[in-house]
């Protein structure tokens, strides 16, 4: 099943709280009550859709991990969801949960519909908006 992205999120942030030395049980808790930064944009890349489909998971899978999934994605139907999760703001320590709905065009086209999702604390770093636009730049190339 699916996780959520918040419930990606409390638990990298967990997970990041105990690493670090301190309590990722207190940690996961204080990351439930933190609001999202979450930028989605449309894009139109042109590429038949299975194709786009092998393009988009190679550029996600090269900005992050995919959250317990295999890598391995074989196209199915006229839609297919990738997510990962990679690193933004300072130092790229806050998890960033990168999601690409990859829909079937017309022709040689294939819409995606990309957004990324970040916890923000007190010092709002905006990494959600920061790396939809860097993920959408590479998926541009």
């Amino acid at each position: 099943m699916e996780q959520s992205e918040d419930r990606i999120l409390v638990e990298e942030l967990a997970a990041l709280g105990a690493t670090s030395g301190g309590s990722g049980r207190l940690t996961g808790l204080v990351a439930r009550l933190l609001k999202k930064n979450v930028h989605e944009i449309d894009l139109v890349v042109p590429l038949p859709f299975d194709d786009a489909v092998r393009h988009v998971v190679t550029v996600l899978e090269g900005a992050g991990r995919r959250p317990g999934r295999p890598t391995h994605v074989e196209p199915r139907g006229d839609r297919e969801l990738i997510r990962v999760v990679t690193g933004g703001g300072a130092g790229g320590l806050n998890p960033v949960v990168v999601t690409a709905l990859v829909i079937r065009g017309a022709g040689n086209t294939t819409a995606v519909k990309l957004r990324a999702a970040a916890k923000e604390g007190l010092i709002k770093q905006r990494a959600g908006e920061k790396t939809a636009a860097r993920i959408a730049e590479l998926l541009s190339r």
